[in-house]
């Protein structure tokens, strides 16, 4: 008996030891497997939230996280903070910081938190503020476990899962569990969580997913965005709470009717001046969307864009007659009041809700929730039944043009009880366009005189018309910048005209260059592309692994007449090229005719999304675009 004693007290220590051992194991960065080091900037050793829905406007969120930052590139990923207001109260939070033994060399508690406010100082007011750990690293790597317990009112926006944050870090051990217990309706959506060994166990009003030992993702060029193909889990419930407004959505349609008549509802009054002014201004117009021209291009001249955050103003909008009187609002409330105004002339609108930015994030049709959107923009119906798209905050923006910062992606079009999802503007390969004309006159000495014109428009026009509103000295630097390839370059004069009716944007440059080309006693060797010279190749992989996409095509048409010196011919020239693959076309001319030598180039580029295996393809045509762009011709003294 005094031996089995031995052996059970032993057992029973060993394992208290061990269980010790693998909780602190999670603080010591030696301990961190081999194969989650590589490609990685932190390790994401835990990370836990578990989530209470106790009522329609009760919901508790706990959460731990323990990071290994392995160097300087990797302090983002700690992610010490959480945000608070009078909806959203912070019961505890702390923070405590390890050695790369594991030794535990800070702690921070909620007192030592930095508070300040959680909007940038574009906001004008806001009551959202935030809790930063504030932590300065001497020394990698490093650990930070930070526990947080939270208490909301808000049921409309539930944490999504995604387990994975970003590329250079991978993850140890990430668990979400979700319990709704007052049984408001859960609703759940699963993408991209097939490329990972995750555990799930679901039911009715239960969520729990596990994922363990994921490795760092490096990006790759020309990938599909982040949120395409991370692993994401979106959840809502069907009755919710949201800064004190209840509602109940388990689709689109019945979601745009909660932001019509629980948020929009009321809002569109403006004063009696601006209604007389507005029917002035159109009164002798017939035509709805030149009415709508004329009160968009108002809203431009009178109010600007501030940020308006207070309680629910995070998703409604100021009242139009705020933004009447004030002369300002973000982009719910200038929405809202150019929508009042089209109201007061007769012409229908719409308040939409968007994913904005460069990168296109779709909303998903079969899954309504507030977590997706994060501006407003307005649909106008059209006679041919398509949208006229207009961004109410862009000052600068012509009517009808939303630019690739809304483009080519799923909206929610709020309407009175016909609510959906629409896709806003797409503007196709070919009419984003830009046009470059060039007279150039070479020198004896290789230097060169020319005069440029160019012309944009789509989405090549959003990359251009921004010039006519900079300072002189940022418009020189900026083509200096452009044609950094063409050396010695001085911008002699330049001028802009900006079309708004066509949307089209042109620039007249007046450019010398000295000694541009390489000049002998007897020779000038130099690159008939001298104005856009494409020398873009994608980086090389050896094993590609993501998809590839080109989330906007376009089109540059080129036509560059260039004099040489009367005592000079041409010794050497390239010939003609044309490529036509699935990613598009490429192709230049040179046409001879005495002393003068004019260049004609086109490249077309495709939209479109294509399989990892052709990826080298794409990099062989875009190798031969940039070895054509920098062909050379050679001339030769006949004197």
């Amino acid at each position: 008996m005094p031996l089995l004693k031995h052996l059970l007290l032993g057992l029973v220590l060993f394992i208290s030891f061990s269980s010790n051992s693998q909780s602190e194991d999670l603080f010591s960065a030696y301990s961190i497997p081999v194969e989650l080091k590589e490609k990685a900037n932190a390790v994401v050793r835990l990370s836990s939230i578990d989530i209470l829905i106790e009522s329609q406007d009760e919901m508790l969120i706990t959460e731990k996280r323990i990071v290994t930052v392995l160097n300087e590139e990797g302090n983002w990923a700690i992610q010490a903070y959480e945000s608070y207001d009078k909806y959203n109260k912070i019961k505890s939070i702390e923070a405590r910081v390890f050695n790369e033994e594991g030794e535990e060399i800070k702690k921070i508690k909620k007192r030592d938190f930095i508070d300040r406010s959680a909007v940038d100082g574009g906001t004008l007011y806001s009551d959202s503020r935030i809790l930063l750990m504030g932590y300065t690293p001497v020394s990698y790597p490093y650990t930070v476990e930070f526990t947080c317990e939270k208490e909301t009112s808000n049921t409309a926006a539930i944490p999504t899962w995604r387990p994975y944050n970003g590329y250079y870090v991978s993850v140890q051990n990430n668990e979400y569990k979700l319990s709704d217990k007052a049984n408001l309706g859960l609703r759940y959506k699963e993408k991209n969580l097939n490329r990972f060994n995750i555990e799930k166990k679901i039911t009715e009003k239960t969520l729990n997913y596990k994922v363990k030992n994921v490795p760092a993702l490096e990006p790759e060029e020309l990938s599909p965005s982040y949120y395409n193909f991370a692993p994401t889990v979106m959840v809502a419930v069907e009755h919710f709470s949201f800064y004190g407004v209840e509602g109940s959505a388990k689709n689109w349609l019945e979601f745009g009717n909660w932001v019509n008549n629980s948020l929009l509802e009321g809002r569109s009054v403006v004063s009696e001046v601006t209604k007389q002014e507005i029917l002035s201004l159109t009164n002798a117009i017939e035509d709805p969307l030149k009415k709508a021209k004329v009160i968009f291009e108002y809203v431009q001249e009178h109010t600007r864009y501030i940020s308006v955050q207070v309680g629910i103003g995070g998703v409604q909008p100021i009242s139009a007659l705020e933004v009447d009187e004030l002369k300002y609002g973000d982009c719910k409330g200038l929405t809202n009041y150019t929508q009042s105004l089209l109201k007061i002339v007769g012409v229908e609108s719409y308040y939409c809700i968007v994913e904005s930015g460069r990168d296109i994030v779709d909303f998903e049709d079969d899954f309504a929730s507030l977590e997706q959107g994060n501006h407003i923009i307005l649909a106008i119906p059209n006679e041919d039944k398509e949208m006229v798209w207009l961004d109410c905050t862009s000052q600068i923006h012509p009517f009808n043009f939303i630019g690739d910062f809304t483009d080519s992606r799923n909206v929610l079009v709020v309407k009175p009880n016909a609510s959906e999802i629409v896709k806003t503007k797409i503007y196709p390969d070919s009419l984003n366009y830009q046009s470059t004309i060039a007279n150039v006159k070479l020198t004896k000495d290789g230097s060169l005189i020319s005069k440029i014109s160019r012309k944009t428009k789509g989405l090549q026009y959003d990359n251009r018309f921004y010039l006519e509103k900079q300072k002189y000295d940022d418009i020189i630097e900026y083509y200096k910048e452009f044609w950094g390839y063409v050396n010695n370059l001085e911008i002699l004069n330049y001028n802009f005209i900006n079309d708004k009716n066509n949307i089209e944007f042109s620039e007249e440059v007046s450019v010398e260059a000295y000694k541009y080309s390489t000049s002998t006693s007897n020779r000038i060797l130099f690159k008939p592309n001298i104005f856009n010279r494409n020398n873009f190749v994608p980086k090389r992989y050896r094993n590609r692994k993501m998809a590839m996409e080109i989330s906007r095509g376009y089109l540059h048409e080129d036509s560059f007449i260039i004099k040489i010196p009367d005592d000079y011919e041409i010794e050497a020239i390239p010939e003609s090229t044309f490529i036509e693959t699935d990613f598009g076309n490429y192709s230049f001319e040179i046409i001879v005719n005495e002393n003068v030598i004019t260049y004609k180039r086109s490249l077309y580029v495709r939209k479109g999304e294509y399989p990892n295996t052709s990826y080298s393809d794409y990099r062989d045509f875009r190798k031969k675009v940039s070895a054509g762009d920098n062909s050379k011709i050679v001339l030769k003294s006949i004197k």
